[in-house]
Protein backbone atom coordinates (compact mmCIF):
# COMPACT_ATOMS: atom_id res chain seq x y z
CA UNK A 1 0.00 0.00 0.00
CA UNK A 2 1.27 3.49 -0.84
CA UNK A 3 1.86 6.14 1.81
CA UNK A 4 0.27 9.30 0.47
CA UNK A 5 0.12 12.53 2.48
CA UNK A 6 -3.30 14.09 2.85
CA UNK A 7 -2.20 17.30 1.12
CA UNK A 8 -0.85 15.56 -1.98
CA UNK A 9 -2.71 16.25 -5.22
CA UNK A 10 -2.69 13.34 -7.68
CA UNK A 11 -4.45 13.55 -11.01
CA UNK A 12 -6.93 10.68 -11.50
CA UNK A 13 -5.18 9.69 -14.73
CA UNK A 14 -1.77 9.27 -13.03
CA UNK A 15 -0.51 5.86 -11.86
CA UNK A 16 1.04 5.70 -8.39
CA UNK A 17 1.98 2.11 -7.64
CA UNK A 18 1.49 0.45 -4.27
CA UNK A 19 4.52 1.04 -2.05
CA UNK A 20 5.34 4.57 -3.21
CA UNK A 21 5.81 7.24 -0.52
CA UNK A 22 4.28 10.60 -1.41
CA UNK A 23 5.02 13.63 0.81
CA UNK A 24 3.05 16.70 1.76
CA UNK A 25 1.94 19.09 -0.99
CA UNK A 26 3.25 16.83 -3.77
CA UNK A 27 1.55 17.40 -7.12
CA UNK A 28 1.38 14.63 -9.73
CA UNK A 29 -0.05 15.49 -13.14
CA UNK A 30 -1.92 13.37 -15.68
CA UNK A 31 -0.29 10.33 -17.28
CA UNK A 32 2.59 10.27 -14.79
CA UNK A 33 3.89 6.92 -13.55
CA UNK A 34 5.39 6.58 -10.06
CA UNK A 35 6.96 3.23 -9.27
CA UNK A 36 6.47 1.16 -6.11
CA UNK A 37 9.86 2.00 -4.53
CA UNK A 38 9.82 5.72 -5.21
CA UNK A 39 9.84 8.39 -2.50
CA UNK A 40 8.69 11.90 -3.42
CA UNK A 41 9.56 14.33 -0.63
CA UNK A 42 7.40 17.31 0.36
CA UNK A 43 6.56 19.80 -2.36
CA UNK A 44 7.73 17.73 -5.34
CA UNK A 45 5.89 18.38 -8.61
CA UNK A 46 5.58 15.92 -11.49
CA UNK A 47 4.11 17.42 -14.63
CA UNK A 48 2.23 15.36 -17.20
CA UNK A 49 3.88 12.22 -18.63
CA UNK A 50 6.80 12.20 -16.18
CA UNK A 51 8.10 8.78 -15.07
CA UNK A 52 9.86 8.09 -11.77
CA UNK A 53 10.87 4.48 -11.22
CA UNK A 54 13.39 2.29 -9.43
CA UNK A 55 14.58 2.73 -5.85
CA UNK A 56 14.52 6.49 -6.21
CA UNK A 57 14.20 9.44 -3.84
CA UNK A 58 13.37 12.93 -5.10
CA UNK A 59 14.20 15.75 -2.67
CA UNK A 60 11.85 18.46 -1.42
CA UNK A 61 10.47 21.05 -3.85
CA UNK A 62 12.04 19.46 -6.91
CA UNK A 63 10.21 19.65 -10.24
CA UNK A 64 10.09 17.07 -13.02
CA UNK A 65 8.82 18.17 -16.42
CA UNK A 66 7.00 16.14 -19.12
CA UNK A 67 8.70 13.12 -20.71
CA UNK A 68 11.50 12.98 -18.14
CA UNK A 69 12.41 9.44 -17.01
CA UNK A 70 14.04 9.49 -13.59
CA UNK A 71 15.37 6.38 -11.84
CA UNK A 72 15.57 4.07 -14.84
CA UNK A 73 17.71 0.94 -14.86
CA UNK A 74 21.32 1.65 -15.78
CA UNK A 75 22.47 1.28 -19.37
CA UNK A 76 25.63 -0.49 -18.24
CA UNK A 77 26.48 -3.69 -20.11
CA UNK A 78 27.09 -5.22 -16.68
CA UNK A 79 23.56 -4.47 -15.44
CA UNK A 80 22.12 -7.65 -13.93
CA UNK A 81 19.05 -6.38 -12.12
CA UNK A 82 20.66 -5.97 -8.70
CA UNK A 83 19.28 -3.41 -6.24
CA UNK A 84 20.66 0.07 -6.80
CA UNK A 85 19.50 3.61 -6.08
CA UNK A 86 19.09 7.15 -7.32
CA UNK A 87 18.95 10.02 -4.83
CA UNK A 88 18.14 13.55 -6.05
CA UNK A 89 18.46 16.47 -3.63
CA UNK A 90 16.21 19.42 -2.84
CA UNK A 91 15.11 22.18 -5.22
CA UNK A 92 16.28 20.42 -8.38
CA UNK A 93 14.63 20.98 -11.76
CA UNK A 94 14.56 18.26 -14.43
CA UNK A 95 13.25 19.67 -17.70
CA UNK A 96 11.67 17.88 -20.65
CA UNK A 97 13.19 14.55 -21.64
CA UNK A 98 15.82 14.42 -18.89
CA UNK A 99 17.01 10.91 -18.01
CA UNK A 100 18.75 9.79 -14.81
CA UNK A 101 19.73 6.20 -14.13
CA UNK A 102 20.15 4.31 -10.89
CA UNK A 103 23.62 3.08 -9.93
CA UNK A 104 25.18 -0.33 -10.39
CA UNK A 105 26.43 -2.69 -7.71
CA UNK A 106 29.89 -2.68 -9.29
CA UNK A 107 30.01 1.12 -9.15
CA UNK A 108 28.88 1.53 -5.55
CA UNK A 109 25.16 1.04 -6.11
CA UNK A 110 24.07 4.66 -6.12
CA UNK A 111 23.70 7.66 -8.40
CA UNK A 112 23.54 10.85 -6.35
CA UNK A 113 22.56 14.43 -7.24
CA UNK A 114 22.94 17.32 -4.77
CA UNK A 115 20.68 20.30 -4.11
CA UNK A 116 19.67 23.21 -6.36
CA UNK A 117 20.71 21.58 -9.62
CA UNK A 118 19.20 22.42 -13.01
CA UNK A 119 18.96 19.84 -15.80
CA UNK A 120 17.82 21.31 -19.10
CA UNK A 121 16.00 19.40 -21.84
CA UNK A 122 17.28 15.95 -22.84
CA UNK A 123 20.33 15.98 -20.57
CA UNK A 124 21.43 12.61 -19.22
CA UNK A 125 22.98 11.45 -15.92
CA UNK A 126 24.24 7.88 -16.19
CA UNK A 127 24.76 5.21 -13.55
CA UNK A 128 26.98 5.84 -10.53
CA UNK A 129 27.48 9.54 -11.24
CA UNK A 130 28.02 11.74 -8.18
CA UNK A 131 26.97 15.37 -8.59
CA UNK A 132 27.36 18.17 -6.05
CA UNK A 133 25.18 21.25 -5.51
CA UNK A 134 24.21 24.17 -7.77
CA UNK A 135 25.20 22.43 -11.00
CA UNK A 136 23.74 23.25 -14.42
CA UNK A 137 23.51 20.71 -17.24
CA UNK A 138 22.39 22.56 -20.36
CA UNK A 139 20.37 20.98 -23.18
CA UNK A 140 21.63 17.61 -24.45
CA UNK A 141 24.55 17.31 -22.01
CA UNK A 142 25.60 13.67 -21.59
CA UNK A 143 27.35 12.33 -18.50
CA UNK A 144 28.65 8.79 -18.88
CA UNK A 145 28.86 6.39 -15.95
CA UNK A 146 30.89 7.10 -12.81
CA UNK A 147 31.40 10.80 -13.59
CA UNK A 148 31.96 13.13 -10.63
CA UNK A 149 30.94 16.78 -10.88
CA UNK A 150 31.66 19.18 -8.02
CA UNK A 151 29.65 22.23 -6.88
CA UNK A 152 28.79 25.18 -9.16
CA UNK A 153 29.93 23.53 -12.40
CA UNK A 154 28.23 24.66 -15.62
CA UNK A 155 28.13 22.27 -18.58
CA UNK A 156 27.07 23.97 -21.80
CA UNK A 157 24.80 22.54 -24.48
CA UNK A 158 25.66 19.27 -26.14
CA UNK A 159 28.89 18.54 -24.29
CA UNK A 160 29.77 14.93 -23.53
CA UNK A 161 31.72 13.66 -20.52
CA UNK A 162 33.68 10.39 -20.66
CA UNK A 163 33.11 7.76 -17.98
CA UNK A 164 35.09 8.08 -14.72
CA UNK A 165 35.98 11.71 -15.45
CA UNK A 166 36.12 14.29 -12.64
CA UNK A 167 35.13 17.94 -13.05
CA UNK A 168 36.26 20.27 -10.26
CA UNK A 169 34.28 22.96 -8.50
CA UNK A 170 33.33 26.13 -10.41
CA UNK A 171 34.60 24.72 -13.70
CA UNK A 172 32.97 25.75 -16.99
CA UNK A 173 32.57 23.36 -19.93
CA UNK A 174 31.86 24.91 -23.32
CA UNK A 175 29.18 23.88 -25.77
CA UNK A 176 29.75 20.64 -27.73
CA UNK A 177 32.99 20.01 -25.83
CA UNK A 178 34.34 16.46 -25.54
CA UNK A 179 35.45 16.03 -21.93
CA UNK A 180 37.75 13.04 -22.02
CA UNK A 181 40.02 13.95 -19.10
CA UNK A 182 39.71 15.46 -15.63
CA UNK A 183 39.05 19.22 -15.46
CA UNK A 184 40.62 21.14 -12.56
CA UNK A 185 38.53 23.31 -10.21
CA UNK A 186 37.93 26.76 -11.73
CA UNK A 187 39.05 25.48 -15.12
CA UNK A 188 37.45 26.39 -18.46
CA UNK A 189 37.43 23.69 -21.13
CA UNK A 190 36.32 23.95 -24.77
CA UNK A 191 36.62 21.99 -28.00
CA UNK A 192 36.80 18.44 -29.29
CA UNK A 193 39.09 17.11 -27.99
CA UNK A 194 38.60 19.31 -24.96
CA UNK A 195 41.39 21.79 -24.28
CA UNK A 196 41.83 23.56 -20.95
CA UNK A 197 41.80 27.16 -22.17
CA UNK A 198 42.36 28.87 -18.83
CA UNK A 199 40.35 29.78 -15.76
CA UNK A 200 36.64 30.42 -15.38
CA UNK A 201 37.24 33.99 -14.25
CA UNK A 202 33.59 34.98 -14.69
CA UNK A 203 32.48 32.13 -12.45
CA UNK A 204 35.15 32.94 -9.88
CA UNK A 205 34.05 36.56 -9.80
CA UNK A 206 30.41 35.59 -9.40
CA UNK A 207 31.45 33.31 -6.54
CA UNK A 208 32.85 36.35 -4.71
CA UNK A 209 36.53 35.47 -5.12
CA UNK A 210 38.63 38.62 -4.87
CA UNK A 211 40.62 39.88 -7.84
CA UNK A 212 43.90 39.48 -5.97
CA UNK A 213 43.11 35.82 -5.35
CA UNK A 214 42.20 35.29 -9.01
CA UNK A 215 45.62 36.69 -9.95
CA UNK A 216 47.25 34.18 -7.59
CA UNK A 217 45.32 31.31 -9.16
CA UNK A 218 46.30 32.51 -12.64
CA UNK A 219 49.95 32.56 -11.66
CA UNK A 220 49.70 29.05 -10.24
CA UNK A 221 47.91 27.88 -13.41
CA UNK A 222 50.86 29.05 -15.52
CA UNK A 223 53.36 27.40 -13.21
CA UNK A 224 51.46 24.09 -13.36
CA UNK A 225 50.84 23.93 -17.10
CA UNK A 226 53.73 25.95 -18.55
CA UNK A 227 56.53 24.63 -16.36
CA UNK A 228 59.19 22.25 -17.64
CA UNK A 229 57.90 19.19 -15.78
CA UNK A 230 54.59 17.36 -15.94
CA UNK A 231 51.53 19.12 -14.53
CA UNK A 232 51.50 16.80 -11.51
CA UNK A 233 55.18 17.34 -10.80
CA UNK A 234 54.83 21.10 -11.19
CA UNK A 235 51.78 21.15 -8.93
CA UNK A 236 53.61 19.29 -6.20
CA UNK A 237 56.60 21.63 -6.49
CA UNK A 238 54.64 24.84 -5.88
CA UNK A 239 52.48 23.71 -2.93
CA UNK A 240 54.55 25.45 -0.24
CA UNK A 241 54.29 28.73 -2.16
CA UNK A 242 50.48 28.79 -1.98
CA UNK A 243 49.62 27.50 1.49
CA UNK A 244 47.76 30.75 2.18
CA UNK A 245 45.54 30.45 -0.92
CA UNK A 246 42.76 27.86 -0.48
CA UNK A 247 41.73 28.04 -4.13
CA UNK A 248 45.18 27.06 -5.38
CA UNK A 249 45.48 24.32 -2.76
CA UNK A 250 42.12 22.99 -3.92
CA UNK A 251 43.50 22.72 -7.47
CA UNK A 252 46.70 21.08 -6.25
CA UNK A 253 44.77 18.54 -4.17
CA UNK A 254 42.56 17.76 -7.17
CA UNK A 255 45.62 17.14 -9.35
CA UNK A 256 47.30 14.98 -6.69
CA UNK A 257 44.24 12.78 -6.10
CA UNK A 258 44.04 9.33 -7.64
CA UNK A 259 41.97 9.17 -10.81
CA UNK A 260 41.08 6.81 -13.61
CA UNK A 261 41.51 9.60 -16.15
CA UNK A 262 44.40 11.79 -17.26
CA UNK A 263 44.38 15.52 -16.66
CA UNK A 264 43.09 18.05 -19.18
CA UNK A 265 45.67 20.67 -20.12
CA UNK A 266 46.08 23.65 -22.47
CA UNK A 267 48.21 21.55 -24.80
CA UNK A 268 47.07 18.17 -26.10
CA UNK A 269 43.91 17.89 -24.02
CA UNK A 270 45.67 15.93 -21.28
CA UNK A 271 48.77 15.95 -19.13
Amino acid sequence: MSTIAATAVIHPMAVVEAGAVIGENVRIGPFCHVGPRVTLKDGVELMSNAVVSGLTEIGPNSRIFPMAVIGGVSQSLHEAGEDSRLIVGANCTMREGVTMNCGTVGGGGITRVGDNCLFLANSHVAHDCILGNNIILSNNVMLAGHVRVEDYVILSGGCAVHQFTRIGRNAFIGGLAAVSYDVIPYGMLNGNPGILGGLNVVGMTRAGIERSVIHQVRRAFKQIFEGEGSARANAAAIREEYLDCPQVIEILDFIAAESDRALSSPHRGKN
